[in-house]
């Protein structure tokens, strides 16, 4: 079986606006600077007490505790009143859908929880292209290898016959530590040169390119 896995945000949506602002109110709730919103970026990807971590190294835990429910609850209310924008990158519905018709199993492995992914998948018509969803809720952060170890278990692929794709080195790191292929995107949060120091063999710069690197 060949596996293709995806990371959501970054990959498959842009979700950064959303991320960034549920940071900002999440810190402000718990009393905290504002984050830079560089340095948020760069933490989409992470496990979410990961994320919160890198951002405010020197807070207390209940303090780092209160940003992570306070992101929560940040996040839910714009799902909830309809303010959640998290659109696919160009191209990307498409190519799941060429993927899917010819015969590869599809996975997604992101540190979003198991009701965001399918929220963000579901809105954008995607979530029954999927055989196999790993998120934070049952994983360690990338860069462990869990997700792509239990992705590969539930669709009966072997490392080789797999591929990481995403647009951080998290991702990258986390292909290596599994054995598998590593295609990065050059859309995301970092940049190419990091990528490829990470682990990344190629990088797409769009979904017609990512397409023919997974065929090639």
């Amino acid at each position: 079986m060949r596996l293709a896995v995806f990371d959501c945000d970054g990959t498959l949506s842009d979700g950064q606006a959303a991320v960034c602002r549920s940071m900002e109110i999440a810190f402000s709730q718990a009393g905290l600077p504002a984050p830079d919103l560089g340095q948020v970026r760069r933490i989409v990807g992470l496990s979410l007490p990961q994320a919160i971590r890198s951002l405010a190294p020197g807070a207390a835990q209940d303090q780092q505790n209160v940003v992570l429910e306070a992101y929560k609850q940040a996040f839910r209310a714009a799902r909830l009143d309809g303010s959640l924008h998290e659109p696919l990158f160009p191209g990307m519905a498409e190519l799941v859908r060429s993927l899917h018709g010819r015969g590869w199993m599809l996975g997604v492995a992101t540190g979003k929880s198991d009701r965001g992914l399918k929220s963000t998948l579901a809105t954008n018509g995607l979530l029954d292209f999927f055989t196999t969803l790993q998120t934070a809720d049952r994983h360690p952060s990338k860069p462990h290898p869990s997700m792509l170890h239990t992705a590969m278990e539930e669709a009966l692929a072997r490392p080789e016959n797999t591929v990481m794709i995403g647009d951080t080195v998290f991702d990258m790191e986390c292909a290596v530590a599994a054995g598998t292929g590593a295609i990065g995107v050059a859309w995301g949060y970092h940049e190419a040169d990091e990528l490829r120091s990470a682990g990344a063999t190629a990088i797409a710069a769009s979904a017609r390119e990512l397409e023919e690197l997974l065929d090639g």
